[in-house]
């Protein structure tokens, strides 16, 4: 039987078993929200894969780029996220709310200056990585599409995280569930042309625009959009904890709120900079092998994220119950909720790890009909496949940690960990082993990042 999250801000002794039941219930929600963001790059990637070689090149010398614009965004809603989490925990609602407005008004603000800069350096990125010059249109096309969208999608970012950390993991699961069937709506009427079939002798035309690469990156915005508004309209009026309508109040950003979101979210921020700018730099080793290297690459970054978004899912859910536990001065508890979670993630991951090593070739093959790109690609998939479960361990961890407002310290163990192990070992692996190497360097690096997680997780001060 599920246990009911008010438990923890009522104050009630939760047994093991309670616990167990708590994170399995707000996980599973979270963990198929993720596999949704998954199944949308999924399609993304199989759509444009039937367009070819450089067209799928294109988006995957950008994407990492792309990684970073949202990272960015999606950080900075985090600091009024776990706020809102904390507030929820101390049964304060008005405090909540009140956050909430200022996140609203702080992310369309943040947001657009970010924009700004994406379209401001989008005609020379493609160049900058290191792109053909048969490429780099396409790619600088898709990119500035995404990142004039940014300030709805960090809207979407910001609602969901407040539904998620006032303990509603089931709304944003059902969104997510619907973007993914709009974008793959979305994605067949615009990417391909017009189709017509012959069903039982019937003759149906189906539309399409055939915009190719540029109709990839309008659909998934499109299906984003739509339901960014909808993940806002369900926080604002629906959502108890949280909703701003029946309860008036300041829209004016105040100085403790915005301090302790920048505490909060800062870290964050600097730190997926600097991942993202190491994968970008990964982006650069890579680029000089040539398209088919580019492609592999970017599709099996793709078909893993199969393996670790369940992880993601399990760390949202944990940034919820030690967000409330931590803001109902449960410390206790607030630590048998990080064990937990970091040890079923972990699981979850083996499992995951263990189907990608065993169908590298069929995801791959789904994914791209050209054989050179599906081959390289389950090749990478199967390195990588060892390290899922430390991979675990980071991110869930990490949620936990997040979940307390305590971020410095994790995203320096990121930082320190891609820049000093992964992107110096590619660099040198890539020289004489290839893609292969890359992914080597990688699967040394997220086991190395585990090992940290861990020790920081078993010595960390809760009651702090």
């Amino acid at each position: 039987m599920t246990t009911d999250i008010k438990l923890i801000r009522e104050g009630q002794p939760l047994s093991w078993g309670q616990r167990l039941s708590l994170t399995v219930s707000l996980s599973l929600p979270a963990m198929l929200a993720q596999l949704s963001s998954i199944a949308m790059q999924y399609i993304d990637a199989s759509m444009v894969g039937r367009l070819g070689a450089d067209d799928s090149a294109s988006i995957g010398l950008v994407s990492t780029s792309l990684w970073l614009f949202w990272g960015i965004c999606s950080a900075m809603t985090s600091g009024y996220s776990v706020q809102v989490a904390h507030k929820v925990g101390a049964n304060d609602a008005a405090g909540a709310r009140r956050v909430f407005r200022q996140g609203i008004i702080a992310s369309l603000i943040f947001s657009m200056v970010i924009t700004a800069i994406g379209v401001g350096i989008a005609r020379d990125l493609p160049r900058w990585l290191g792109g053909e010059a048969e490429i780099c249109g396409n790619a600088t096309l898709y990119f500035v599409v995404f990142v004039a969208a940014l300030p709805l999608l960090t809207l979407n970012y910001l609602a969901g995280g407040v539904l998620r950390c006032a303990g509603n993991m089931k709304v944003p699961s059902m969104i997510s569930g619907l973007m993914c069937l709009l974008d793959c709506v979305f994605n067949f009427l615009l990417i391909f042309p017009s189709h017509t079939y012959y069903p039982f002798g019937l003759e149906i035309t189906v539309p399409g625009a055939g915009l190719g690469v540029l109709g990839a990156a309008l659909g998934t915005v499109g299906a984003e959009a739509v339901c960014a508004v909808l993940m806002m309209w369900y926080a604002c009026r629906r959502q108890n904890e949280i909703r701003l309508k029946g309860h008036p109040g300041s829209w004016k950003l105040s100085r403790e709120v915005t301090r302790k979101a920048a505490g909060i979210s800062f870290p964050m921020t600097v730190e997926h900079a600097v991942i993202c700018g190491a994968q970008i730099a990964v982006t650069t080793i890579v680029a000089p092998l040539g398209v088919v290297a580019i492609a592999a690459n970017a599709f099996a970054v793709t078909a893993e994220s199969l393996c670790y978004m369940p992880g993601y899912g399990i760390g949202d859910a944990t940034m919820a119950l030690t967000g409330q536990s931590h803001g109902a001065g449960r410390s206790v508890l607030t630590r048998k909720f990080g064990y937990m979670a970091v040890g079923l993630g972990m699981v979850v991951m083996a499992v995951m790890g263990l189907l990608m090593y065993v169908f590298a070739q069929d995801i791959m093959s789904l994914i791209t009909p050209v054989e050179a790109i599906s081959t390289l690609g389950a090749k990478v998939l199967r390195i990588e496949a060892w390290a899922e479960p430390m991979f675990a361990a980071s991110i869930v961890a990490y949620g936990a940690f997040v979940g307390v407002g305590h971020t410095t310290a994790p995203a320096l163990m990121n930082f320190g960990s891609i820049w000093l192990v992964r992107v110096p070992l590619a660099w040198w692996l890539s020289k004489t082993m290839g893609l292969e190497g890359v992914w080597i360097a990688m699967c040394i690096e997220l086991t190395f990042r585990g090992v940290i997680f861990l020790s920081r997780l078993f010595f960390f001060r809760w009651n702090k």
